[in-house]
């Protein structure tokens, strides 16, 4: 699989460029095209491992499986935010936040997996994340531009929950909450996680939870009936 990204980083679109009979695992509702000639499979990659990337991982139940003809094809993917797109070559497992993957290799397993004291509080993923772990590429999406970090041994890096996209599975992590009580209840901030040691990590710009929390109290309220 070739991946082109276009239209970065506000409204990326991804061109995902299949040999022929090449297969691809995509998101469901990911897909925004693909080119004639192109099949599609609708899996749950074992009952389990869907039920829990549903209920726990905040994933698909089911996951769509793209087969290329004899003479190649191609698929478009996009995710549902506006944001970017951003390709994983594998060397080893990586952690993925809730709702950003998009598509993967045939050779990527997918699984979710327990975080833990490790788990992002602050986000929809809740205790768990998506694993990754194979050979091939994955791509992920993040509501915002996507910002890559390497630290380099001894270095580390504070986040907020609500702005992590991927990192790498070695690298030590933990949560906490800014500052006291009050600190978290009016700052603005919630939890955040600490990053350290070697290991890649991936960043959005904009942060989903921050959205909906300036969107909500904006939404027109239902009108209460008297009585």
């Amino acid at each position: 699989m070739q991946v082109e990204l276009m239209y970065q980083p506000a409204f990326t679109l991804g061109r995902l460029q299949l040999r022929g009979g090449e297969q691809v695992r995509v998101e469901a509702a990911s897909m925004v095209g693909m080119s004639t000639g192109t099949t599609l499979e609708t899996k749950t990659g074992g009952f389990m491992q869907a039920l829990k990337r549903s209920f726990l991982g905040g994933e698909s139940f089911f996951q769509n499986i793209y087969t290329a003809p004899a003479q190649g094809g191609e698929v478009w993917v996009a995710p549902s935010l506006p944001g970017d797109l951003n390709v994983l070559t594998l060397s080893e497992p990586m952690l993925i936040q809730s709702g950003a993957y998009v598509a993967s290799d045939m050779g990527i397993t997918l699984d979710t997996t327990w975080g833990g004291s490790k788990s992002f509080f602050g986000t929809g993923g809740g205790l768990f994340m998506l694993r990754a772990e194979g050979q091939g590429q994955v791509v992920v999406a993040s509501y915002g531009a996507i910002h890559e970090m390497t630290l380099a041994p001894g270095q580390s890096f504070t986040l907020d929950t609500g702005h992590l996209v991927a990192l790498s599975e070695s690298m030590p992590f933990k949560t906490r909450s800014v500052g006291g009580m009050k600190s978290f209840l009016f700052s603005g901030e919630g939890f955040v996680v600490d990053l350290t040691e070697p290991g890649k990590v991936l960043v959005q710009t904009r942060s989903q939870d921050q959205f909906l929390a300036w969107l909500i109290p904006k939404l027109p309220q239902p009108s209460s009936s008297s009585s």
